[in-house]
């Protein structure tokens, strides 16, 4: 399922668009949700400010949406999807398993410097919706864990791969978002991915040992 896609299905039940000039007005309430979202927080936020951004009538919000809880937690759903988007072609063209994490990194730090409300929302997300919160995490773990499996398979890693090898890759790469993503763009983003991948390919251990 492509991005596009997700954006026509994460709509509340039964409120999925038909045509294309209704994905196209969903798609400008998510947007436009992201930076009410982003900017003020869930609880300050207001369905009234979200149509105000996106350009379409209050009544248009309820085609699509039965409470702002409902259109968070799309909104959710809809940002993982464009990071998982975002972030597989270059992940399928690296050459090998360490390249394809180097890769993931790398083009998720550049999305997050183009959508630093990322982070607020799936922060917020933890309390609002912990299921879209858990989700979040989880399938992109499950992703990870998948590369890193198949390319044991490859023998390009380690035989012994696991969840725990996922979740740790994971781990470091959303504080790796926030530091060099949203607090500071002090380094480049192929300097951080390179350290990064050279920390999985290589480890910690001094190299004469």
């Amino acid at each position: 399922m492509t991005s596009a896609e997700d954006a026509a299905s994460v709509a509340s039940l039964d409120k999925t668009p038909r045509t294309a000039r209704g994905r196209k007005t969903l798609r400008a309430l998510l947007d436009a949700a992201a930076s009410e979202f982003g900017e003020r927080g869930f609880h300050e936020a207001s369905i009234s400010a979200i149509t105000r951004r996106a350009g379409v009538a209050l009544g248009s919000f309820y085609t699509y949406f039965d409470s702002k809880d409902a259109v968070f937690r799309a909104l959710v759903t809809d940002l993982s999807a464009q990071v998982r988007d975002h972030v597989a072609p270059a992940v399928r063209a690296a050459g090998d398993g360490i390249a394809a994490e180097r890769a993931g990194l790398a083009q998720f730090i550049g999305f997050v410097r183009e959508h630093k409300e990322i982070y607020r929302i799936i922060d917020e997300a933890e309390f609002v919706d912990p299921d879209s919160f858990r989700s979040h995490y989880a399938s992109t773990a499950e992703r990870i864990d998948q590369r890193l499996r198949a390319a044991a398979m490859r023998g390009e890693v380690r035989s012994d791969v696991s969840d725990v090898h996922a979740w740790a890759i994971m781990g470091m790469n959303v504080f790796l978002g926030l530091r060099f993503g949203v607090w500071n763009e002090d380094r480049s983003v192929e300097d951080v991915a390179d350290l990064a991948a050279s920390l999985l390919r290589h480890g910690l251990m001094p190299e004469d040992l």
